[in-house]
């Protein structure tokens, strides 16, 4: 299993497709500047009411990370409340989606995956004790609170809160082991 630590140093700051806010890219697959990713995991600032970009033929995860909450209205289903931190949301992205904030800015947690590359899975799990990671299988990992240490064939690897792993399999048959206490995000990518 390949081990990539992301710190907040590695993350990407940028205006938001439609020019409306600020998100910060935590990982992207592929880098590519015209934006023709197969996945994102990103976190959005949020200041005021207003539109989101739309995400033609992908499939989007949100969920509060920080804030008071957000209403957010679709074109084709009913409204969703983001009021529970890291509970998430899952809508088209091609939907208009529209937020309004409850009480003051957010910061919200956001997965986009290309519907026809890769299946996103997105969970908020709390990290008690040891979790394993199959080399086979492709995961990114934010530690929302808590400290963790990944132990993995090339040694150990201790994340703060914040901090990111991209665990993606090389061929071998070494899983890693995430031992600690607190809590993750964790989305499973599977190619199609």
């Amino acid at each position: 299993m390949r081990v990539t630590h992301l710190r907040r140093s590695d993350y990407r700051r940028q205006r938001w497709k439609n020019g409306g806010g600020w998100t910060t890219e935590l990982a992207v697959s592929p880098h590519d500047p015209a934006g023709d990713f197969d996945w994102r995991v990103s976190i959005a600032e949020i200041e005021s009411d207003g539109a989101f970009s739309t995400f033609p033929n992908c499939d989007r995860f949100i969920a509060l990370l920080e804030g008071n909450g957000m209403r957010l209205e679709f074109d084709s289903a009913q409204p969703a409340l983001l009021e529970r931190r890291l509970q998430f949301v899952e809508f088209a992205g091609e939907w208009k989606t529209y937020g309004s904030l409850l009480d003051g800015p957010v910061h919200d947690f956001n997965v986009i995956a290309r519907r026809d590359r890769v299946q996103a899975e997105v969970l908020h799990r709390p990290l008690v004790g040891t979790m394993v990671f199959f080399a086979q299988t492709h995961w990114f990992v934010y530690l929302a609170a808590g400290q963790a240490t990944l132990k993995h064939r090339d040694g150990s690897t201790s994340l703060a809160v914040g901090e990111s792993l991209r665990l993606e399999p090389d061929g071998s048959a070494d899983n890693a082991i995430l031992e600690g206490g607190g809590e993750l995000v964790l989305v499973k990518l599977t190619p199609r």
